[in-house]
């Protein structure tokens, strides 16, 4: 038996609209959540023009001109603005009779790409009960018949399975919002044994062991601790933390990540279990720390050149996540800005990444903006330690805050004797 697709009214309403301004085809992205139960689709999102087809109004006729990197690239900015719990999982186009009865293969070459890029950029691992089917979705725009499919991404030799699509109305209305803060302090090492200093390799490798910490971390839900196969509203337990090991390593300087971060994920109403909402929301703790570190790289590169490579006693504040909510939901989707850039640029971001009109006022800024002032030491400029100290603490009372210093000497590379984090989540409703 195939899976079922529960998917949100207004979808419906979209598509039929894609397919009526765009000929002969047009491709996109579906987003929701799966669970071993039932699968749910509360977006999808047509894939973005180029601009050089924006300037021309240029529509490719054929689907050998389907650019899989140009979709690839789509989901992966789009995967940035998802908070924990949703997911890319799968995609669709809509074409006429002609072409679509050639998309198929087009649809599952597209499938493994997109997740094969998801997958390298996630600092977390999928558990084995975890679900890895994704859907692929063919609308034809005279009939308007819907064919829904299945591949599963951990089998490259996966076939095709046959899927439900069934509409549903006020689908994405009762989803369970889980929120928490979390204050990041991860020191990250840099060890005297690498000739080369390279800020991006360095914060990632150290955020995948910080993430390895979170995956084990004891959450409490409303202040209780509670056992993962009980419903999200019901049960309580106590529970234990492992202790952590100290490593200690010869370095010659560090990678300093401060600051608090607010967390936000989302769970289906349907008997929700507390391990899909803890998990839904480790994962969103993990994802946004890694995407606003690859937002300041990206940033770097352009402002500064990729032979920016290696960084001595300097400040960088990473980007600021902000939420706006999704019409007719009480699901919010995410995204980040610098603390330059205008409301104008995040409305733009909107239209083009998620195809969604927003206003100004419905942006919500989950992190109050810096009001102080950071600085960067260039080689040979003394700076007090103290001064230092006092900066950083203005900094990290509202800003995530990246820090590198050299010539630290010997540091201690992991958490000596301490419990894991335990991490304290609320959940409410509409």
């Amino acid at each position: 038996m195939g899976r079922t697709y529960f998917v949100e009214e207004a979808i419906g309403q979209y598509l039929s609209d894609l397919s009526t301004k765009f000929k002969p085809y047009v491709t996109g992205l579906l987003i929701g959540q799966c669970s071993t139960q039932r699968d749910y689709v509360i977006r999808a999102v047509r894939t973005p023009p180029k601009e050089e087809q924006k300037e021309d109004n240029i529509i490719p006729s054929k689907l050998a001109s389907i650019d899989e990197e140009w979709i690839t690239t789509h989901a992966s900015q789009v995967s940035r603005m998802l908070p924990g719990g949703l997911l890319v999982l799968g995609v669709f186009i809509i074409a006429t009779p002609e072409l679509l009865k050639d998309s198929q293969n087009a649809l599952r070459k597209l499938i493994f790409s997109v997740e094969k890029s998801l997958t390298k950029r996630r600092l977390w691992k999928p558990t084995e009960e975890e679900v890895s089917d994704r859907a692929a979705l063919q609308i034809c725009s005279a009939t308007k018949k819907v064919v829904c499919r299945t591949y599963d991404v951990q089998d490259p030799k996966s076939s095709a399975k046959p899927a439900d699509w069934k509409y549903q109305s006020a689908l994405s209305a009762s989803w369970l919002a889980l929120g928490c803060t979390v204050n990041v302090n991860i020191h990250i090492p840099l060890l005297a044994t690498s000739p080369n200093h390279d800020l991006e390799k360095n914060t990632k490798n150290g955020l995948n062991r910080w993430s390895k910490q979170i995956e084990d971390s004891v959450f409490l839900i409303n202040g209780e601790v509670k056992d993962d196969g009980t419903e999200l509203l019901e049960g309580q337990s106590r529970g234990s933390s492992p202790r952590s090991t100290a490593t200690v390593q010869v370095c010659s300087g560090s990678i300093n990540l401060k600051g608090a971060v607010k967390c936000r994920a989302y769970v289906h109403n349907n008997k929700p279990k507390v391990k899909e909402a803890v998990q839904a929301l480790k994962r969103d703790i993990i994802n946004t720390l890694s995407d606003r570190c690859e937002i300041l790289f990206e940033d770097l590169i352009i402002n500064e050149g990729p032979h920016k490579k290696n960084f001595q006693r300097e400040y960088h504040v990473l980007p600021q996540r902000l939420f706006i909510p999704v019409a007719g939901s009480n699901v919010m989707l995410s995204d980040y800005k610098f603390g330059d850039e205008a409301a104008g640029e995040i409305q733009e971001r909107f239209v083009e990444m998620l195809d969604q009109s927003v206003r100004a006022e419905d942006i919500h800024v989950a992190e109050e903006p810096n009001t102080g002032k950071y600085g960067i030491w260039a080689p040979g400029q003394a700076a007090a330690d103290n001064t230092d100290d006092t900066q950083q603490k203005q900094l990290t009372k509202a800003t995530l805050l990246l820090k590198l210093q050299q010539n630290m000497g010997v540091v201690i590379a992991a958490a000596v004797a301490v419990f894991a984090s335990i991490f304290s989540f609320n959940y409410f409703s509409d």
